[in-house]
């Protein structure tokens, strides 16, 4: 299974997976989080990530998912980076996240696929015609 790892600004990891496991039914297993707020030294931060993503991967890999690209989480992120190894996609959402946990046992590469797919087909401009869910 792939590990999951969001590094991204103040609570917004600890509210992904709270919202993921209400979505899910259960805390799924192998994902964590690391906050970064405005006072972090990277240079501190960066052996905690590190820690984080050893203790994430059980030999298949760790996907790394950061809220903005070239931010702060995004910048730890690229000294986590290893070619099949650590992988990470920026611009983490609750559907990016649930995809990527519904398909983290087919690969890491994979999974990378999914969480770009999520990220993009989970925003959707919906009206009270074209939404198929409202009753």
């Amino acid at each position: 299974m792939i590990g999951v790892l969001i590094i991204a600004h103040g609570s917004l990891g600890p509210s992904l997976i709270d919202c993921a496991t209400h979505v899910m039914g259960n805390r799924p297993a192998q994902l964590d989080y690391l906050e970064i707020s405005k006072n972090d030294d990277p240079a501190t931060v960066l052996p905690k990530a590190q820690a984080l993503v050893q203790s994430l991967d059980s030999g298949q890999g760790v996907l790394v998912l950061s809220d903005i690209y070239g931010a702060t989480p995004c910048n730890i992120v690229t000294k986590l980076l290893t070619p099949d190894e650590t992988e990470g996609v920026a611009g983490v959402n609750l559907p990016m996240l649930v995809r990527v946990l519904n398909y983290r046992h087919e690969g890491l590469h994979s999974c990378i696929q999914k969480a770009l797919s999520g990220g993009r087909d989970g925003v959707v401009h919906f009206t009270k015609t074209t939404c198929h869910h409202a009753q």
